[in-house]
Parts: C-alpha cells; structure tokens; sequence
C-alpha cells in the first residue's frame, strides 16, 4: 500500500452495520439505473419539447450523446473497479482530486437526484387521475396521489434492496412494453401516411380534425433538423436529461454480487438499452407530432397520453398513461433508494450528521438517510402544487436536472484520468479509454453547458436554481468541515500505484 493510500485508509469509515452484501444481481441493478431514468415518464416530458428544439433531429443528437454516455458509464466502471462505496463520485473525485471538490460532487449528486425524481412526481397525479377517467385539477387530490406513493415507496426502499429491485422489474417490464409498442404503432403510422383525427380546442371549443403525421426525410438524420432550424444546445440539454440516472447502478454498488465487477457493467448496459428504447421511441412517436397541432401536446407528459390516444383512442390513452405513471412510480423508488446510499456513503465520513450513516440491524437499509429523502422529495412535490409563485422554477426543472448532472458526470470522468494518470503514457490503449475519451467526453458536456447557458433559452429561474444549490452547498461544506469536523478533508490526493 502506498503513503498515500494509506492516509485515505486512515480516515476510511468502518460502519458498525453494513448495507447487505450479495443482495443483488447484475440484471436487477441494470433495471434499477435504467427505472431511475424513467424512460417512459422522461420521453412524456420531452417529446414535444425536442421535436421543436432538434426541428425532428432528435435521433442524431441521442446518438451523438450516446457515445460521451458510455464513455463515461465505462468511466465509473473503472472508478469502481478501484474503489466500491456507496458514495461513489463524491469519493473517487475527494480522493482522486481533492477533498473539497469531492464533497461538492456529492452534494451535486444529491441536489440533481432529489429535483429529478421531484419533477417526475409532478406528472403522476394528473396521469393517475387520468387513467381513472378523474379531474386532473384538484389540488389536494394530487397532492394525496404523490403522497401515497411516496410513502409506500419510501417503505419498500427501507424494508431491502431485495423488494426494491423486484418492484423495479416487474414495473419495468409493463412499462417498457407500453412504451416500445406505441413507438412502433407510431412508426407504422408516419411510414404509411395515417391520417389520425383528434380533438383539438379552437378558440375556447373542442373541435374534432384530421391531422396528418409529418413525414421522415433525410434531414430527421441531421443534428439541426428539418431546414437546420434545430438549435443543438437546447436538443442537447433535452437528450441529456433523459439520459441522466444511470449511475444509479454504482450506488448500490456495496449490495449487488461481485460489487467491483457487475455495477460497472450494469451502467454500460443500462446506458446502451436506454439509448436503444429512446432512438425507438422518438424516432416512432415524434412524426406524430406534427408541427402544425405541437401545441396540443403540452408538458408533464401529456404528449404520450395525447399521441397514444390519438393512435388507438381513449384506451390505448389510458394504457400510456399507466406506463406513465410506472415509470414514476419506479423512479420515485429509486430515486429514493439511490439518493439515501449516497447520502450514507457521505455520513460515514462524518460530511453529513453521523445518524444518517447508520444501518438497521433489521432491514440492512440506511433507514434514517431513506426518511430524510423522502421528506425532501414530497417536500418539492408539495410545494409545486400550492405555492403558485415558485412554479415557474419547476417548470425548468429538465434543465437544471440536465446541468447538475452532467457537472458531476465531468467531475467524474476527470477523476478516472487522475486516479489512472500513471497509466496514461504506458501503452496506446490506456492512453485512449482512460485520457484521451473521458477528457474528450468531459469537454463535450462542458461544450452542452455553455452553449446552454449563454443561449436565449435560459430563464432567470434556471439561473436562480443554479445559484441556489451550489450556494448551499458551499455552506453545507463549510459545516462540515467546521462544525462536523469530518476527517474526509484529510485526505491527500491519491493514484493507482505502478
């Protein structure tokens, strides 16, 4: 072991009950990151969004970030390899780096996973209701929708990992199938040139028309679109966030079998069938979407409801919206889940309250780490709904998600290059998967930021929200290193040994 290394062991936290070991396998953790991406509830919320940012060029840019997607999955994998905690980033980065930065990486970590899995909450109400033939618009309603849910999931995330991955499955499988075959009906539909009538609301009145599919043509094959209208930057930070989640792999890392080896290849299979499921889905759903009726497909998930509805009436409606609101449900119980594994892994080294660190002797859970982001969870939920004021914040809730993450997923990418930077020089190869791509892959997320953020599309609430959650960060960081006294800040930089 070198001096280094061992100043790290130093300080390494040793729990008096650990989360339980061996609980999983490969397959069901592959599900777990892929349901904390929600495909179902993630394409609701950007379909119409990206058919008018990429002007129908979405399937380039899911492919193009693809490609940093993986790069950087491998780049956990290999983190993992090293080193196989429940924090994850914010300790590869803290030991790899620097202490501080690696502390901010985890509070990023946490701040992006309780907002995305709030946001998903947004929509799952009113699909409920939905499929009930219920008002949408009762306020407490909703509110008893998400808080249920909540609460049952949040118990399910405390009884075990075990339960926890079997719910994940068997939500996904009903979900993905739903999802996988309206984008083919879709598909079909814009190849053959269906006409399909819908309401539509004129002036005040719902009125019946035909609205044709808009039809595929080589420029769907480009990354600005039809008559490079598409603007990159805002097609980019809509494919990202459908794509965030899949770390969720490496975060019960300490419960799933041979836990160095399978959470790295769970990532990389999560982010390859979420790229297979996402290409299906728009390139099958967004032709039915034609640009003239875009309006009628709102946010919140409504455009998936609207166009299965459209496609196969009121019943093929309802059954989107089912797959909707699994696929909330699923990643309310993951984001639960994940978010408290990483806020265990940070109280172990004493950079949150210490209580948030333990482990039931019953349930092999971190209980109070699970209860504290439930709270946090319904909490944003709750305040959405009645308090009209800050909805605006909400409403921006895709991009802020988009940036949070990928500032943790760069910070994670660079960390792989300093931990293996001994490497980089000893042959070809080493050079290439752990240089050259991740920094290459880092660059292009950091390109998404900044062409985002010095665009027109950026609203004063993103900004704010921005400037909020690293601001408490900083404070919070500033607690911990002060008032906790965690030896977290003792730990010196470190690299693989030759």
């Amino acid at each position: 072991m070198t001096e280094k290394t061992a100043a790290a062991a130093a300080v390494a936290p040793v729990p008096a009950t650990k989360l339980e070991p061996d609980a999983i396998g490969v397959a069901q953790d592959t599900v777990i990151g892929m349901a904390s991406s929600a495909p179902a509830a993630s394409v609701g919320l950007t379909l119409a969004a990206l058919a008018a940012a990429a002007a129908y060029g979405g399937l380039m840019v899911i492919v193009v970030t693809l490609i940093p997607m993986l790069i950087i999955a491998n780049a956990y994998r290999r983190l993992n390899m090293w080193n196989a905690n429940c924090g994850a980033s914010f300790e590869w980065v803290g030991r790899a780096i620097n202490p501080y930065l690696g502390f901010i990486t985890g509070w990023l970590m946490i701040a992006g996973y309780v907002i995305a899995t709030a946001s998903g909450l947004f929509v799952l109400s009113p699909t409920v209701l939905m499929i009930f033939g219920a008002s949408t618009t009762s306020t407490w309603g909703n509110i008893g929708i998400i808080t249920v849910v909540g609460v049952v999931m949040l118990v399910i995330a405390v009884v075990g990992i075990r339960i926890t991955a079997r719910t994940q499955v068997g939500m996904a499988v009903v979900e993905y199938g739903i999802l996988v075959i309206v984008a083919v009906w879709g598909l079909v539909a814009v190849l053959g040139h269906r006409v399909i009538t819908a309401p539509v609301s004129v002036h005040g009145h719902t009125v019946v028309q035909k609205i044709g599919t808009y039809p595929i043509t080589h420029q769907w094959f480009s990354l600005t679109g039809i008559g490079g209208k598409g603007m990159i930057a805002a097609g980019f930070i809509a494919v990202v966030f459908i794509f965030t989640g899949w770390d969720g792999t490496l975060y019960v890392n300490e419960e799933v079998k041979h836990r160095r080896v399978n959470p790295g290849r769970a990532a990389m299979l999560a982010v390859a069938f979420l790229g297979l499921i996402y290409a299906i889905s728009i390139v099958g759903l967004q032709g039915v979407v034609n640009p003239a009726t875009m309006g009628k497909y709102g946010t919140a998930g409504t455009a998936l409801t609207s166009v299965a509805q459209d496609l196969g009436g009121t019943g093929w409606g309802r059954a989107m919206a089912l797959a909707l609101a699994l696929s909330t449900i699923a990643t309310t119980g993951t984001g639960i889940v994940l978010t408290a594994r990483i806020v265990y892994g940070m109280a172990t080294y004493r950079t949150l309250p210490q209580v948030l660190g333990n482990v039931s002797r019953r349930f092999s859970t971190p209980v109070w780490a699970s209860i504290l982001v439930g709270f946090l969870i319904l909490a944003f939920s709750w305040v959405f709904l009645l308090t009209t004021s800050i909805q605006g914040v909400f409403y921006d809730v895709v991009d802020v998600t988009s940036v949070l993450f990928m500032v943790f997923y760069i910070l994670t990418a660079l960390a792989t290059v300093a931990y293996y930077r001994r490497r980089l020089f000893s042959n070809l190869g080493s050079g290439i998967i752990l240089g050259i791509l991740p920094v290459a892959s880092a660059v292009f997320l950091a390109w998404i930021i900044y062409e985002y953020m010095i665009s027109s599309t950026v609203t004063p609430a993103v900004d704010w929200s921005l400037i909020g959650v690293v601001g408490l960060g900083i404070v919070l960081l500033f607690v911990a290193r002060f008032v906790l006294k965690s030896p977290f800040f003792q730990i010196r930089p470190e690299s693989e040994a030759k």
